[in-house]
């Protein structure tokens, strides 16, 4: 039964998905294992089932408690933009949501550390990337902004919401040539940054406009 669900019919179908991926080759994806990530990660089963048959549109869409699921592209870029300059062991996901990034992102590095600030999206989560037979994956309940200081340094560091300004903590907590992926700004202004730490600077290049709901700290 599970087979059956995470192949989807109809709207979930995997012609449904090849033309999803087309849409994002034209729009300039071009990793080609990033693609095969967003053709192969069953989508629907992340959102409510009365939107599953939106799943494979190019959208956002809501998971409740005020959060979406980012839409396809947006995965698909921040996931190849992040790669871009090398493999990364050790990745930080701030903002783990439904769990659809973490999965899209989770066979292409060794391991994802992951947090989420409301709790029964972080349950949600787990559920459906232990479905998955996901197993790089640690999850934790808690104020994403601050980091995972534990475990840093990180390779790579990718946030799923915007704050206005980039928290120092998560620049600290990259090693030496790790990557900061994360929009920056107030709504309707919002840049998506990649910032690389050097040994005595931070790169910071923009990678274009983007819209993401507001990084909020604490827990709920």
């Amino acid at each position: 039964m599970a087979d059956v669900r995470f192949a989807g019919i109809g709207m979930t179908s995997a012609r449904t998905r090849d033309r999803l991926v087309q849409r994002l080759r034209e729009q300039g994806i071009s990793n080609l294992a990033v693609l095969d990530r967003i053709r192969n990660v069953p989508r629907h089963i992340f959102v409510d089932e009365a939107l599953g048959t939106r799943a494979y549109e190019d959208t956002a869409l809501p998971i409740g408690f005020g959060q979406t699921i980012s839409q396809p592209y947006i995965v698909a870029r921040m996931t190849e933009a992040l790669l871009e300059g090398g493999p990364l062991l050790k990745v930080l996901e701030v903002g783990t949501g439904c769990g659809y990034q973490t999965a899209v992102l989770a066979p292409l590095v060794e391991r994802i550390y992951t947090i989420e600030r409301v709790e029964p999206l972080v349950t949600r989560a787990k559920e459906r990337i232990k479905e998955l037979g996901i197993r790089n994956v640690r999850f934790r309940y808690g104020d994403g902004s601050l980091g995972w200081k534990a475990h840093a340094p990180f390779d790579g560091i990718l946030v799923a919401a915007a704050p206005l300004v980039v928290p120092e903590e998560l620049i600290k907590q990259l090693k030496v040539g790790g990557r900061l992926l994360v929009p920056v700004g107030g709504e309707g202004e919002q840049e998506l940054i990649r910032f690389t730490r050097k040994e005595q600077r931070v790169e910071r290049q923009s990678l274009g406009a983007v819209a993401f709901v507001p990084l909020l700290g604490g827990t709920t």
